[in-house]
């Protein structure tokens, strides 16, 4: 299937001779041999990684990204909602079957090593490093606007001072701002969380899930019934297609909703860690994001349609950029002040607003204690890929070293977690949300294609969870990641092809030439300790 690819990617590399770059497919048997003999313990059941799934899909996309995605789409955010809803659906049925068939750690990294080999096994696991730290960034800032609003604003009546709680206007922050402090503490805070345990971090993320999806409840009841359909009018001010690299109109909204989705990938890299894979990774998988999807759909018409989303219009009717210092500066003029468009804290804006203070606050102390599961769940996943690319030799092996107490990958977490909290700390929300949409697109659109491959290639593979229509299924997944990549902001695309790059000079001068299976030798983890089994096999043909 892609052996004619194969042959057009013959390079010198590394002093080897006439090696193709599709030469190094991980055997399918050694990566399911090493699932059967793991470092890190199966401790959650398939209700846990259901769980594990809300947790980061209910989170910023809900609590945060409504504002940054009306101000794309206007009322069409119910549109876009839709639109990255479907997608999701495609791709998770994708993402559903290959997990559970291949249930081991490392996500579409492991799967396009299994299938299409090591060069773009790499380009897969590069992206997904981008994508869970930028993402985790992101939801550290969400939880920042209602800590600062809700928390010292609201309740204690504390005005944190604008250089404390946003970063500088010239990188789309607020006006004087230059760090943002409480992002950069949680994201510390939770890095600290994780690196203790896993077991112990599924427990605190299945409390803080009851937590949001109880505050998300009373918000549909509250504001559905108050709901005017003049609010709704006109439905799609910036139109349905914004342009190419515009990232406005409802499908550039889509690109930036689809953020919000990624808690089922991040339950993909979990399999390692799960009970019964075959079984409990489809449930965590698809159960998480229909579940979910009715939420989105249901607050976010619960919004708009009690104090209206219109965007706010730049010059030739077009919105300004979500996160702009544009944006900035329009949000700080009084007539705006009460827009949706302009609240670091959506939900409880809306609350408030509509004459529910209280509930208003109570939900935005919701989102402070809850949010923070999401930024657990992306920097949970984030380690793991980090351990598995370690583990095949592809980055250096103090990355898989794992604490003799905790059991967890404590060197990369903390390395990860420190990455996080910087980025969190100048960055805004919505532009964070864009670039990891970059990578998280790229991943999804390869597992979709490392299931057509895994079919032709292995057919005999038992699947507990099988597509049907999978021909048209999966082509639908890459056409869906595709379409909305092209309809992420210019800027935003254009941080992949970059960081890609810069992964592709690691590879060739690092990488490759220390890759386990390069060298002819597949690495079986025996026990938590680390100890290994080097288990020769053929060289792979040139």
């Amino acid at each position: 299937m892609i052996d004619w690819l194969g042959a057009l990617l013959r390079l010198r590399v590394n002093g080897y001779p006439d090696i193709m770059i599709l030469d190094r497919v991980k055997p399918l048997d050694a990566i399911l041999a090493a699932a059967s003999k793991k470092s890190l313990k199966r401790t959650m059941s398939g209700f846990q990684l259901m769980l594990f799934g809300i947790g980061c899909i209910i989170g910023t996309g809900i609590f945060v990204l409504t504002a940054a995605g009306a101000q794309k789409a206007g009322p069409g955010l119910m549109l876009a909602f839709a639109i990255a809803g479907v997608i999701c659906i495609v791709a998770a049925l994708c993402y559903a079957e290959i997990a559970s068939t291949v249930p081991v750690s490392g996500s579409a990294y492991t799967y396009t090593y299994a299938t299409m080999g090591e060069f773009l096994a790499w380009t897969v696991g590069w992206a997904l490093v981008l994508e869970y730290a930028i993402a985790a960034s992101a939801v550290s800032v969400g939880w920042s606007g209602y800590f600062v609003g809700t928390i010292l604003n609201e309740t204690f009546g504390i005005h944190l001072p604008a250089w404390l709680s946003g970063g500088p206007l010239a990188l789309g922050g607020v006006e004087g701002g230059f760090i943002n402090l409480p992002a950069l503490v949680i994201a510390l805070l939770v890095t600290w969380l994780l690196m203790i345990g896993t077991s112990e971090s599924a427990k605190f993320n299945a409390v803080l899930v009851t937590i949001k999806v109880t505050a998300l409840t009373i918000f549909i009841a509250l504001t559905l019934p108050q709901v005017d359909a003049e609010k709704f009018n006109p439905f799609l001010p910036a139109g349905l297609f914004g342009g190419f690299g515009s990232g406005v109109g409802a499908v550039g909204a889509a690109a930036t909703i689809f953020f919000a989705y990624v808690g089922f990938d991040a339950v993909s890299t979990a399999a390692e860690e799960t009970k019964d894979p075959q079984r409990n990774v489809p449930i965590g998988l698809v159960g998480s994001l229909l579940f979910c999807t009715v939420f989105y759909i249901a607050v976010a018409a619960g919004a708009i349609g009690t104090i209206g989303g219109q965007p706010i219009m730049g010059p030739g009717g077009i919105p300004f950029p979500a996160g702009s210092e544009e944006l900035a500066r329009q949000c700080a003029l009084p007539q705006f002040s009460a827009a949706l468009v302009c609240s670091d804290e959506a939900l409880a804006h809306v609350l408030r607003q509509i004459g529910w203070s209280g509930v208003g606050n109570a939900l935005g102390y919701a989102a402070f204690l809850a949010l923070p599961s999401v930024i657990l769940v992306l920097l949970f996943a984030q380690t793991r890929i980090f351990f598995v690319m370690s583990r095949d030799g592809l980055l250096p092996e103090v990355l898989s070293r794992v604490h003799p107490k905790w059991h967890t990958p404590y060197i990369v977490t903390i390395a990860t977690g420190a990455v996080v909290a910087v980025a969190a700390a100048f960055l805004p929300v919505g532009q964070l949300a864009d670039i990891a949409n970059a990578g998280t697109l790229y991943a999804f659109a390869m597992v979709a294609i490392a299931v057509l491959v895994l079919r032709r290639q292995r057919p005999e593979i038992p699947r507990p969870f099988k597509v049907r229509g999978v021909w048209f299924v999966a082509p639908a997944a890459v056409a869906g990641c595709v379409f909305l990549f092209l309809n992420l902001p210019f800027e935003a695309m254009m941080v992949l092809p970059v960081w890609s790059v810069i992964g592709l000079v690691l590879y060739f001068a690092y990488s490759r030439s220390r890759s386990h299976l390069g060298r002819g030798i597949v690495e079986v983890v025996d026990d938590i300790e680390g100890d290994e089994d080097l288990v020769p096999i053929k060289p792979p043909e040139a």
